[in-house]
């Protein structure tokens, strides 16, 4: 918890943790944090604080400015936008990562299979094209962002997944179903939505991962 504290209708300082204070002239010890009601500290000028920081992956923070309310004082930090071209370098960057990563626990069946061995599977060949279709395609539509807006929709995109209730029987056995519940997430456009691995473990309780209206 933070406090702020308020001397003639301003806010002088912001304590972070409870220590000895001087309020108007007049000296407290850091055990009035601990002991006092907010009523008392309020009273004397130390009002609870919060602040209103900005997304640090697509601002910088500039000055606070306070706003003094009758319980509390909150503290909101101006944003500067982060260099938009920089940031999409970043993301068209991080997909490349992301599809070789996905791409290279069956290159070997690749090499394998130019070399005269055993033809790689269609449901492999399928997914390893479905990863560079998918990288091909979040590299275009980072391309097309024209400002920080654009930046966090992409990296924000609105989703309902619906997934089976799990349950567990009295012998820790189990279930799934049929009971389904909804959650509404959000997904980054460069870490999430990509093709989904036929060799990955399938997840019992999935049911469908919809974009959101």
């Amino acid at each position: 918890m933070a406090w702020a504290i308020v001397e003639n209708d301003k806010v002088t300082r912001i304590v972070n943790t409870p220590q000895s204070i001087t309020v108007n002239g007049v000296s407290h010890p850091k055990s009035i944090f601990t002991s006092w009601n907010a009523t008392d500290l309020k009273d004397l000028g130390v009002y609870s604080y919060r602040e209103v920081a900005v997304d640090n992956r697509y601002y910088n923070s500039g000055n606070a400015t306070y706003s003094i309310g009758p319980n509390e004082v909150v503290g909101t930090y101006e944003g500067t936008a982060k260099d938009v071209d920089q940031l999409k370098e970043n993301m068209v960057n991080q997909v490349k990562s992301i599809a070789a990563s996905k791409l290279a626990p069956t290159d070997w069946m690749v090499i394998r299979a130019a070399e005269g061995g055993t033809a790689v599977a269609e449901e492999i060949t399928q997914y390893r094209a479905a990863v560079r279709t998918a990288s091909n395609e979040k590299e275009t539509a980072i391309n097309a962002i024209t400002n920080i807006a654009g930046v966090i929709a992409f990296e924000n995109q609105p989703y309902v997944e619906t997934r089976k209730v799990k349950h567990t029987d009295e012998e820790g056995v189990e279930t799934y179903g049929p009971e389904t519940e909804e959650t509404e997430r959000t997904i980054s456009g460069v870490t999430g939505l990509w093709p989904t691995d036929p060799q990955a473990e399938v997840d019992p309780a999935f049911v469908s991962l919809v974009a959101a209206e």
